[in-house]
């Protein structure tokens, strides 16, 4: 069984990405201005990752989230005895 990674690729053009493999479009893209490299001090990598990271965590919670008011849904509809 194969597994698929996540990567994150930062671009020729200075663009840092979220993929899940080199043949298929960016997930998420992210463009630090200069000022912000500069800010940051070589260190944007790692915001980038942080933000990668934190919007995976958030878009996990609210996938759970849907599921869970999907199931109660259910649970709220009326059930019916077939003999």
């Amino acid at each position: 069984m194969s597994k698929e990674f996540l990567e994150i690729v930062e671009l020729p053009d200075g663009r840092i990405i979220l993929r899940r493999s080199e043949e298929e479009p960016p997930m998420v893209t992210l463009t630090f201005s200069k000022e912000a490299r500069e800010f940051l001090k070589g260190k944007y990598i790692d915001v980038a990752k942080s933000m990668f990271h934190a919007g995976l965590q958030t878009a996990g919670q609210l996938a759970a989230e849907d599921f869970v008011e999907e199931d109660e849904d259910l649970a709220d509809t009326e059930q019916h005895t077939l003999h």
